[in-house]
């Protein structure tokens, strides 16, 4: 089991990393490079030898591998990213670059996502070079530069320019799996993510002719755009259950003890209560109308008028997807992916499932593991261009009324100390048997 000391490193570097302000604001404008530092000092004082990657200037990669035991079996992927999303500090109880430690608690941009993860792997790491602990399959580490954008700079750029440093690697473990969600009547669900929507962020431009804001137009491009932006917001798409969110439902339905109908799923949400959060955005494709850009001045039609969409077809949904949007946007609206990537699904009968599984389960004894399919997306869709499954593993035990999703991208994010230590013990747990 991890030491007292990597008890007490996954809050110092968790604090420290916060510290090191790695905002991506989107269009390259950010700067990974002293986070990646900081991570690749303390692997090298492990042993391990870091190499430093960028496609750009200060958009620095970090990758290491830490040989198993076992040469005949396939590597494992870890990773975690080093940019945040941007954060307002007037709206902050504490300051988001600050890593103050308050009351038990860790605050700042990036405590749940996902400097955390990125702490808990250094702690482990350190702790086994203590102990003299080798697993049992190489582990690639990986700290990434560009998730919270288009990973171009980051996880794209290595499975593209560096697959050689993921050789053998066949599974990969990183964010937004293994925390406790409360469901409100004392039990303690603890989802393992086995899939991913795939992203569509989608440009939309209506064309039509310019002139007099007085005169009547039938060709106004604004008035075509929000005819088109209309129909997608009010879009209803069918009901698409992947093999991950059936088996999410069967296992939410026993739990419940309620008949797991998947005839009638909307029917069944309703029996879930809360734990339907897990998985209702994960039943259909969806199309969320975000951005609006249309004319320059109030008595003049414009030409032309864009608008952005926010897109995500579930696995085997894309073309579906794509037929709907030629129909939703019409013959006067073009549309086109600005940016795309693809869905993923993992076994939930895996090994390395189970092991996962066993892992929170010990530490947890009174929690239920379940499986669900991520709504958005993270580094994994990259990485599978390499033939990498991806699962979400980045175990935190939480309080009642602390809502780790409502933090992702949130207003004072934190995360408990007590949390980390849990996260430390499992992932140790995890990573020695996988």
């Amino acid at each position: 089991m991890a030491d007292e000391q990597a008890l007490d490193e996954v809050v110092g570097f968790t604090s420290d990393l916060i510290r090191i302000d790695t905002t991506n604001r989107g269009g390259g404008d950010c700067q990974e490079r002293p986070a990646a530092e900081y991570a690749a000092a303390a692997l090298a004082e492990a042993g391990l030898e870091p190499v430093m990657l960028e496609r750009a200037k200060g958009r620095t990669n970090v990758v290491a591998r830490l040989e198993g035991t076992d040469p005949s079996a396939d590597a494992l992927l870890v990773h975690g990213h080093l940019d945040v999303v941007p954060a307002e500090a007037a709206d902050w109880s504490v300051h988001p670059f600050s890593g103050e430690v308050r009351d038990g608690v860790v605050w700042g941009r990036g405590a749940v996502d996902m400097k955390n993860m990125d702490a808990m792997i250094l702690a482990v790491v350190r702790s086994w070079a203590r102990e003299g602990v080798r697993p049992r399959r190489d582990l690639v580490i990986a700290f990434t530069a560009d998730e919270e954008a288009s990973a171009e700079d980051g996880s794209g750029f290595l499975a593209d320019k560096h697959a050689e440093l993921f050789e053998g690697c066949t599974e990969g473990v990183s964010e937004s799996g293994a925390f406790t969600f409360h469901d409100g009547t004392g039990r303690e669900i603890y989802p393992i993510a086995a899939g991913e929507r795939g992203t569509g962020w989608m440009k939309l431009t209506a064309r039509g002719r310019a002139g007099h804001g007085s005169k009547v137009n039938r060709e106004n491009a604004v008035t075509r755009l929000a005819a088109a932006v209309s129909r997608i917001g009010a879009h209803e798409w069918p009901l698409r259950l992947t093999p991950t969110v059936r088996a999410a439902l069967t296992e939410l339905a026993a739990l419940y003890g309620v008949e797991p109908d998947l005839d009638d799923v909307d029917g069944l949400l309703t029996k879930l209560g809360p734990a339907a959060k897990l998985v209702e955005a994960t039943v259909r494709n969806s199309t969320n109308p975000t951005m609006l850009d249309a004319g320059y001045k109030v008595n003049v039609i414009p030409g032309d008028a864009v608008a952005h969409v926010d897109g995500r077809f579930l696995p085997g949904a894309e073309d579906e997807f794509r037929a709907t949007m030629d129909q939703l946007t019409g013959p006067d609206v073009d549309w086109e992916f600005f940016h795309r990537e693809v869905a993923l699904q993992a076994p939930v009968d895996s090994p390395t499932y189970a092991r996962m599984r066993a892992a929170v389960e010990e530490f947890a004894p009174g929690g239920h593991v379940v499986p669900y399919c991520m709504s958005g997306g993270t580094d994994a869709k990259q990485f599978s261009r390499l033939g990498i499954t991806g699962y979400g593993f980045a175990p935190l035990k939480l309080p009642e009324g602390l809502d780790y999703q409502a933090l992702f991208h949130g207003v004072d994010e934190r995360v408990p100390v007590e949390a980390l230590h849990f996260g430390v013990r499992v992932l140790d747990r995890f990573l020695r048997t996988a």
